[in-house]
């Protein structure tokens, strides 16, 4: 559920990157809106997570554990962050990072969706 509620401020960060490049909007403006949806993507991956090893999703917590300690080493180096002044230079691999973040959580958020059927598909009527 966490993951179908990032979905959508995932996609709006994918679709400023393309305005950036071609300068169709000012970047003053985009890179603070962009900022302030970074922590709590952050903060949610790490209560999804919880959520996870509290109910025993082993598996799905182990294949979220990467982006975790993605998140969590890019905050403590403060690189999670998108720098105005800088913002041009480091354009191309921003959207590289941000389309290979949605595309892993896309393949969880399918997994876990896959793993609800699979075990009601198993239990039915428990």
């Amino acid at each position: 559920m966490v993951a179908l509620l990032l979905h959508p401020l995932r996609c709006s960060l994918l679709a400023w990157v393309p305005d950036l490049e071609t300068d169709y909007i000012n970047h003053y403006d985009t890179a603070p809106r962009i900022n302030v949806v970074i922590l709590p993507e952050f903060i949610s991956q790490g209560v999804l997570c919880l959520l996870y090893a509290l109910s025993g999703q082993w598996f799905i917590l182990l294949m979220s554990i990467p982006y975790l300690c993605y998140n969590i080493r890019s905050y403590m180096r403060n690189r999670y962050l998108i720098d105005v002044t800088e913002i041009y230079n480091n354009i191309g691999r921003e959207k590289t990072r941000r389309l290979f973040k949605l595309y892993y959580l896309i393949s969880l958020m399918l997994l876990s969706i896959g793993w609800v059927i699979y075990t009601h598909a198993d239990h039915p009527f428990d």
